[in-house]
């Protein structure tokens, strides 16, 4: 599906350019699988995705938010590596630094990777490219089951997400 919206924009179907983030997201008292982000004080589920350039999702990937976002990222890209043949960068915030990281996304699929940091800390800039990713996690939060995790299972979870990303591709046709 990604690859025809792709193609309807002119762009080859397969990207070349991935944005990697997490976003971790608290549970309602049904779900089975929980964990506790300490970083983010949430406890839940943390949801990993990978897009392109026009916010199209590539790879996405539900953990429980105990995972970390390199852990989680290297776990979903592998799940979806066949689809990603064509990568050559894999663009991400500091939370993804580190050269095992780096080798791991070599390892996989053969792509570098590219930390966005801000340059002064404590002040708000927005970081080219980055924004996309995050623009991307907003479109979910415009659904309704996707402002918290209300379903018992990851793999719920993750239909979930891929059904606000397909009604967003019926939109953009």
């Amino acid at each position: 599906m990604v690859a025809d919206v792709r193609r309807g924009l002119g762009r080859d179907a397969q990207t070349r350019f991935l944005i990697i983030d997490a976003q971790s997201v608290k549970n309602t008292d049904t779900a089975e699988e929980k964990g506790y982000d300490a970083g983010k004080k949430v406890s839940g589920i943390k949801r990993h995705i990978a897009i392109d350039t026009n916010g199209l999702p590539h790879m996405i990937h539900i953990t429980t938010a105990d995972v970390t976002d390199r852990v989680g990222a290297l776990s979903g890209l592998t799940v979806y590596k066949e689809n990603l043949s064509k990568v050559e960068k894999v663009l991400a915030d500091g939370g993804y630094t580190g050269e095992p990281f780096a080798a791991s996304i070599k390892d996989i699929l053969g792509a570098e990777v590219e930390i966005a940091k801000r340059n002064e800390l404590h002040t708000f800039e927005v970081i080219p490219k980055r924004w996309v990713v995050e623009r991307s996690f907003s479109w979910l939060e415009k659904c309704r089951r996707l402002w918290k995790n209300c379903e018992r299972k990851l793999n719920s979870s993750l239909n979930m997400v891929a059904l606000a990303f397909l009604a967003l591709f019926i939109k953009r046709s």
